[in-house]
């Protein structure tokens, strides 16, 4: 499974020879392309021989215009409320709030019902917080950390890792702080921000955090989530081990129900 959240490579133009190197090594590899890489659909099918299939649209920015062109009229209103209220504070070292993160994160987890892998631990954010071109923005009301977002910094684009609020946040309606100073902040060092997709596999637009989201921006970039089998034969046997059929729409099959 490749790295969460997204796939990026320095030469998309070798990823079919990097593959073919791994086909006596791996049953099967599966992942989710950066939407801003040098790619085309039809490059990918000939990488990715079992499944390429459109997966979600990121919502982006293009920080070399003035983003305030993007930004609906109802979010500018309730981030200029939300700054009144809250200082937002870029974290050149975020290490340093990993337990203010693991407590924010918590409240996320028990507001979603988050469990297993989606949850994280202190472990798996202690590497993410320590890993080169993470950023934090921290939302301080009154001295207490009430929200914060992480971004990741890959050269010309800083893409949105994972944001929690706790209950205070909410009321104050940090988010939209965070958002905001995002824009303001990065449009200094990037050219491109990306606010990510919204929730679930459906991509209907239909859930809040894609009405969120489209709030900032009407641009979007289209990731792919791909999909390779290596071994045939090891595959369908995997698959019969848990009495599985290998056309089920979840891929791995195998793996069907991992996350359930």
């Amino acid at each position: 499974m490749g790295c969460y959240p997204l796939f990026s490579c320095s030469d998309w133009s070798a990823i079919e020879a990097d593959l073919n190197e791994l086909r006596d090594e791996l049953v099967c590899l599966s992942l989710v392309t950066d939407p801003f890489g040098e790619y085309e659909a039809d490059d990918l099918t000939t990488c990715f021989t079992h499944k390429v299939v459109p997966f979600k649209k990121h919502f982006v920015v293009d920080l070399s215009k003035p983003f305030t062109d993007s930004v609906s009229k109802h979010h500018r209103y309730y981030a200029q409320r939300a700054l009144r209220d809250i200082e937002v504070e870029l974290c050149d070292e975020p290490l340093q709030f990993l337990d203010t993160w693991c407590e924010l994160y918590s409240h996320l987890s028990e507001r979603h019902g988050l469990k297993g892998m989606k949850a994280f631990s202190r472990k798996a954010f202690e590497q993410q917080l320590a890993v080169p071109g993470i950023l934090m923005l921290r939302a301080i009301h009154e001295g207490e950390t009430v929200a914060a977002h992480l971004w990741y910094h890959q050269g010309e684009i800083i893409h949105s890792h994972l944001a929690a609020v706790n209950s205070r946040g909410y009321e104050l309606m940090a988010s939209y702080a965070l958002y905001w100073t995002a824009l303001e902040s990065f449009s200094k060092t990037a050219r491109w921000l990306n606010f990510g997709a919204g929730a679930g596999l459906d991509n209907n637009g239909d859930d809040g955090l894609t009405r969120f989201k489209r709030g900032w921006t009407t641009t979007t970039r289209t990731a792919y989530f791909c999909a390779r089998i290596f071994g045939p034969e090891k595959y369908e046997s995997l698959c019969g081990a848990r009495e599985l059929s290998t056309e089920i729409n979840y891929f791995p099959a195998y793996r069907a129900g991992e996350f359930a």
